[in-house]
């Protein structure tokens, strides 16, 4: 018997993606549609390649204040929404409940901790996990059963594959350390995305072969003073409080409440509503592509005629 198989999406990651990939398209109205357009169409082909059992999007509500207390800076750099992209969001939030699938999220809580926490339960549970991201702090959860879906040109083993599942030999030859090895990587080399800093002069190849060599944050702590280069060594001993308190930014929470049962994360689109709520964007052939499908779904099949 075949496990669960669970997808959970980065929801902000694909709206951004998908602003920035599609450009100046619009409605009669001249209203951007854009990420609209993308992000419906991402999550379609998503379920078509994964056909999942249990499905979810998860999306940023505010920030953690263990961080933000530790860090005031975190995120701060980050620049404010695209004009364009703003008035899409309401829209896209709508459609993805109309699409059957599950929009999560939780005050003061960012998308990447919702998708590990139910990572990590889905795991417990003996389910197949799949995770849509570009984030790297995920790929820290990647194990036997959790692997992160890709379209990047640069993962697919072919082209004509159209996607990739990206486990551990990905990890290992892109960061050169096992996933659960990740954060300690960040935590030595900060992350600029986040505004987290890091270890001054030290890069992800030095600090890849120190994790590689100590194995973890607090044995290379621990251990400092047996490091060989007096240069290295002198930038770990004076980074120590930092890369103390980047491990506290960086480490995923794996615990949170879930916000809705995992076993209620069941694919079931409600087409009239889909079908209404799309109309007003004029997106022709996603539309009818959508209709068909209703059609389908709706007619019965022969056992169900006697």
């Amino acid at each position: 018997m075949c496990p669960v198989k669970l997808l959970l999406v980065d929801g902000p990651y694909y709206v951004y993606r998908s602003f920035f990939a599609i450009r100046e398209l619009s409605n009669s109205r001249g209203e951007p549609t854009n990420a609209i357009y993308g992000f419906v169409k991402v999550l379609r082909k998503m379920i078509r390649d994964i056909s999942p059992d249990l499905v979810a999007v998860c999306w940023d509500e505010g920030l953690p204040p263990r961080r933000t207390q530790l860090q005031p800076n975190y995120k701060a750099q980050r620049p404010e929404m695209p004009e364009l992209m703003r008035p899409q969001l309401a829209p896209i939030r709508r459609l993805v409940p109309l699409m059957g699938i599950a929009s999560l999220r939780m005050p003061d809580t960012e998308a990447d901790d919702l998708i590990a926490s139910y990572a990590c339960e889905a795991q417990r549970r003996g389910m197949e996990v799949v995770v849509a991201t570009n984030d790297k702090d995920l790929f820290q959860l990647v194990n036997g059963s959790i692997r992160v879906y890709s379209t990047n040109k640069t993962d697919l083993a072919s082209p004509k594959d159209g996607f990739a599942l990206l486990g551990g030999d990905y990890v290992r030859a892109k960061w050169g350390v096992e996933p659960e090895q990740i954060g300690d990587v960040l935590c030595l080399v900060g992350d600029s995305a986040d505004n987290i800093p890091g270890v001054p002069g030290l890069g992800p190849k030095r600090a890849a072969a120190l994790i590689g060599q100590y194995g973890n944050i607090a044995a290379l702590l621990n251990q400092a003073e047996s490091i060989p280069n007096e240069t290295l060594r002198e930038k770990v001993r004076a980074g120590r409080e930092q890369i103390l308190e980047n491990q506290v930014m960086i480490q995923l929470d794996t615990c949170l409440p879930l916000p809705a049962p995992l076993d209620e994360l069941t694919l079931c689109p409600r087409y009239p509503e889909l079908l209404a709520e799309l109309e007003p964007w004029e997106f022709k052939s996603l539309t009818q592509e959508i209709r068909d499908e209703a059609a389908k779904t709706a007619r019965p099949t022969q056992g169900e005629l006697f």
